[in-house]
């Protein structure tokens, strides 16, 4: 990122300290606000644009709105990593696995189709989730 404002290093700052689970716009304004940083929403959903765009960060969409969490991978030029979410406790995992990368070449040769890593989410069972639910016996 070539230019980055208070307001932004704010959201980052943010982000990185939020980093194990995603965050909602509101919930990121209300944690700025907390710690003195008092950064209006619309401003918060600008900064998380341009931070996305920058590939600093991941946007999250589900059925209950975006969500945004930092990426990990963030510090790696031309990597891109998928996401992985529990369908059951919402838990994301950000994957930086090379069978995926040859499975998204695949679709674009064979199926002439290319798939968005950055906006791609894989959604299944974490191993906890699913480990619970083979201790009960369901399915």
């Amino acid at each position: 990122m070539s230019y980055s404002t208070k307001q932004q290093q704010a959201v980052l700052q943010c982000l990185e300290q939020c980093s194990e689970e995603p965050i909602s716009a509101a919930a990121l304004a209300e944690q700025l606000r907390l710690s003195g940083n008092p950064v209006g929403l619309a401003t918060v959903y600008r900064q998380l644009e341009k931070l996305e765009q920058a590939g600093q960060i991941h946007k999250i969409r589900t059925e209950d709105g975006a969500f945004y969490q930092i990426c990990p991978h963030r510090a790696v030029q031309g990597r891109e990593c998928f996401l992985l979410r529990c369908e059951r406790c919402g838990h994301v995992v950000h994957l930086d696995c090379g069978h995926l990368h040859a499975l998204y070449e695949h679709l674009e040769a064979e199926h002439h189709f290319r798939i968005d890593p950055r906006r791609t989410i894989l959604t299944g069972l974490c191993q906890a989730c699913a480990g619970k639910e083979d201790a009960h016996g369901t399915q």
